[in-house]
């Protein structure tokens, strides 16, 4: 499985707050991991957009090695 996750804010406040936002996000899907990260910034005259892309693929675990059981006897 792949997912792209997307944060992005205008706000300065929402800025700020974005780590925390892609930390928790992180925390949430810990069945996840992340391959690639781009982090963007845009601007006009007005607006400052921040924006981070997360690339991730699935983790499996892996099973415990159980050794063989013993043949009846």
């Amino acid at each position: 499985m792949s997912v792209v996750k997307v944060f992005s804010a205008t706000k300065a406040r929402d800025r700020h707050a974005l780590g925390e936002a892609v930390t928790a996000w992180l925390d949430d899907n810990r069945d996840l991991r992340v391959a690639k990260a781009c982090v963007n910034l845009s601007s006009d005259n007005e607006f400052h957009c921040l924006s981070i892309v997360l690339f991730c693929c699935a983790v499996y675990p892996i099973a415990p090695h159980t050794p063989p059981a013993s043949p009846a006897r």
